[in-house]
């Protein structure tokens, strides 16, 4: 029940999370490295990226390249994770300061791994212990 539930939940969490790079783009903006161009233009992409990586999940004919191109995403927007826990002095107003944007890196990997489980295909159960 809590692997189904898991599942289920993951693509409506990136259509959530990628809807928020247009609702409130402000604070994406700034986390994206200052070595990277269009800070703009990278928020609205990897929104894009995300909702329509969320939406392929809850479809079962796209869930296998959706979850491919949601760990894809989030390799690409790894780096700003990155740079906020290498300089967590630019990042004062985030909550729990240095230590919580050093935890986001190994989030990462949670996320990835939580997408690789949600994009798999679905096994039709023997019984109902899923």
């Amino acid at each position: 029940m809590k692997k189904r539930f898991l599942r289920f939940a993951c693509g409506p969490f990136f259509v959530f999370a990628g809807v928020l790079h247009f609702v409130r783009p402000k604070p994406y903006k700034a986390i994206v490295p200052p070595y990277l161009p269009a800070p703009g233009a990278l928020v609205f992409l990897s929104g894009v990226a995300e909702v329509g990586g969320g939406l392929g999940l809850m479809l079962p004919p796209a869930r296998r390249r959706a979850g491919w191109w949601l760990v894809a995403t989030l390799l690409a927007i790894f780096p700003a994770n990155l740079h906020m826990a290498q300089h967590p002095e630019a990042y004062p107003k985030v909550p729990g300061g240095a230590t919580a944007l050093k935890a986001r890196l190994p989030l990462q990997a949670l996320l990835i791994a939580w997408v690789v489980s949600a994009s798999r295909a679905r096994r039709k159960p023997s019984s109902d212990n899923d």
